[in-house]
């Protein structure tokens, strides 16, 4: 999904011993990044030499007014100099409208990088290891990616300006008056030695907030999803003590950044404040003495308050405040994007007979010392079976559906497909055989045939040059639709060649509905539905149920309501200690557990 430039990024990062890259990473990042956008950063600087005119130009078009102009009676005079001046901001105002489109060709496609960067390496981090999922990844993809995006943009808009008007001010300082400028250059060369001692406080309490917000996530996230569980259970007091810490700690880290960071009023009354005041105390004994006159010493002044002032204040903020955060930052998302070198099995070869799906001793748990979610599950699902599993919410009833389609890899026993090991079976024909169904149902921007045609294979979808078989697949995917209840859908949309431009202009149930057209006209034989009509009505629920049971092959449904349990030949119940099997009749007779879930869904019995 990355770029070529991300890909030899983390590649690079995958050779260093330690896991704990140096901040040198998060500044290879920014530069892999900011490499491929040349052309628009210099751009974006040429425009800023010009803003820079006004900060350069103003003392001295000021001085040149009071001493050529106001001072010798020639008010035109002054008022030509001052002219100048606004000739010279009216040239800034035209160069910052004309570089903001090239600061904006840099920054916007650097968060898109970013986005790709950091799923492609959460996904591929869960795939590919046994570590458990990464619930901290989303505070990566949401804030700290945003953050970094703000902080470029702020950063290349600031900083270009803070060096510029610096360097500006300085200068037309020493040309006006080298005295002044001498006397200017200890306090700020102090400021700036305080300032580079300040900077490593800064980014070590940085650096401790972010990973406190992240550890935050981690724990709060699996107590957010399921309140429903702890609210249930009586555990809140249980919950609030597993998170409480979390919230402490990182409610210290933002105090400590806090009190760092008022080390940067420091740094600007060193750098800005002691000048000026130092040059309105010793001005009239200069100007008597003939060492500076009336017009440099406001010239001077100009430069002190509209130049270094707000220059030393933007580096303070700019680079103490969100340059800090941007290293840190992306020192933070370098590490995260570094995916281990874990080896990837080769991929099988062997093809199946049939789609048998049989689990052997199957076991599965999210960490060595885990808990197993599924522990020695044996299980046959024969082909052509229509099959509900029902349990608990949280027993590991999606876990179980992501094992038995090859989604996660089984920590112990054995899933065979056709009677081949699931993981001897060539990936492709794994794929092609078997479909997942989740409950969040994803549609992406593009045609509706787009969207039902993604599962079809090539050789069915591919085909310009043949008018006949583009007909028949077209067809295929009106019937799909038609059978599983999103004909209306289909037609509202405008038919296949609609384009759905904002997949989240439609509902949840209407999301569900192009994914289970979409799994219908595919070739799979063995559909599994996670919860993938939880947000159609019961009769809606009903008819594509239905409509994938008198499906060719095999069909496993997560129930949510009890009408899909009763269309079912068998049911299997998870419980936590046993998986019991047998039809609706026998659990209600031999599991209390059944018994007690059919009573809680009795009110929608009639459906």
């Amino acid at each position: 999904m990355a770029g070529p430039s991300l890909t030899r990024h983390r590649r690079a990062a995958r050779g260093r011993p330690s896991p704990d890259p140096s901040t040198a990473s998060g500044r290879g990042l920014l530069l892999t990044l900011l490499r491929r956008r040349r052309r628009p950063l210099v751009m974006a600087t040429a425009w800023s030499l010009v803003e820079a005119g006004p900060a350069w130009l103003s003392g001295l078009l000021i001085a040149q007014a009071i001493d050529q102009g106001f001072l010798t009676g020639s008010a035109g005079t002054g008022l030509a100099w001052l002219a100048l001046l606004g000739l010279a901001m009216l040239g800034k105002a035209v160069a910052t409208r004309l570089m903001f489109p090239h600061l904006a060709a840099v920054v916007e496609p650097l968060r898109d990088d970013l986005v790709r960067a950091v799923v492609t390496a959460a996904v591929t981090r869960a795939a590919r290891t046994a570590e458990p999922p990464d619930a901290a990844a989303a505070t990566r993809l949401t804030e700290q990616v945003d953050t970094l995006r703000n902080l470029v943009s702020a950063l290349l808009r600031s900083s270009r300006a803070l060096g510029i008007a610096l360097i500006a001010a300085l200068g037309g300082l020493l040309a006006l008056s080298p005295l002044v400028a001498a006397m200017t250059a200890g306090p700020v060369l102090v400021a700036l030695a305080v300032f580079a001692r300040l900077l490593p406080v800064l980014m070590a309490r940085q650096r401790e907030l972010i990973l406190a917000d992240e550890a935050l996530t981690a724990r709060a996230t699996p107590i957010l999803t399921g309140l429903r569980d702890i609210a249930a259970c009586g555990a809140g007091s249980q919950a609030y003590a597993d998170v409480e810490p979390a919230v402490t700690a990182q409610a210290a880290a933002a105090r400590a950044l806090a009190r760092a960071a008022l080390g940067r009023r420091l740094v600007v009354a060193l750098g800005a404040h002691v000048p000026l005041l130092g040059l309105l105390i010793v001005a009239r004994p200069l100007i008597q003495d003939g060492r500076l006159s009336a017009g440099e010493v406001v010239g001077a002044v100009t430069y002190l308050a509209t130049g270094l002032d707000p220059a030393m204040r933007a580096l303070v903020g700019t680079v103490g405040g969100w340059g800090v955060a941007l290293a840190v930052t992306a020192r933070r998302i370098a590490e995260t994007v570094t995916v281990p070198d874990v080896p990837v099995p080769p991929g099988g070869h062997l093809s199946p007979s049939g789609h048998e799906l049989r689990a052997e001793q199957l076991s599965f748990a999210y960490a060595p010392q885990a808990t197993p979610v599924v522990r020695d599950l044996d299980l046959t699902i024969r082909e052509g079976e229509h099959l509900t599993l029902v349990g608990p919410s949280g027993i590991g009833k999606s876990t179980l559906s992501m094992l038995l389609t090859g989604l996660r890899r089984p920590t112990g026993g054995e899933i065979r497909l056709g009677g081949v090991p699931l993981a001897s079976i060539a990936e492709r024909e794994a794929r092609t055989m078997m479909a997942l169904v989740p409950q969040e149902a994803y549609v992406f921007s593009g045609t509706v045939r787009e969207n039902l045609a993604y599962l079809v294979p090539d050789d069915a979808k591919n085909d310009a040059e043949d008018d006949a078989r583009d007909d028949a697949r077209d067809e295929r995917l009106r019937e799909a639709a038609e059978r599983v209840g999103g004909g209306p859908l289909l037609e509202r949309l405008g038919g296949l060649d609609a384009v759905i431009a904002e997949p989240s202009a439609l509902s949840a149930g209407e999301k569900q509905l192009v994914a289970l057209a979409r799994t219908y006209a595919a070739p799979a034989r063995l559909v599994v539905l996670d919860e993938a009509t939880c947000h159609l009505d019961p009769a809606a629920e009903a008819r594509a149920e239905l409509a994938f049971a008198a499906r060719p092959g095999t069909l496993v449904v997560i129930a949510h309501r009890i009408s899909s349990a009763r269309r079912a030949r068998r049911i299997v119940l998870m419980d936590g200690t046993a998986v019991l099997t047998g039809s609706h009749d026998d659990l209600m007779v031999s599991s209390p557990l059944y018994a007690d879930m059919v009573g809680r869904w009795q009110p929608e019995g009639s459906t």
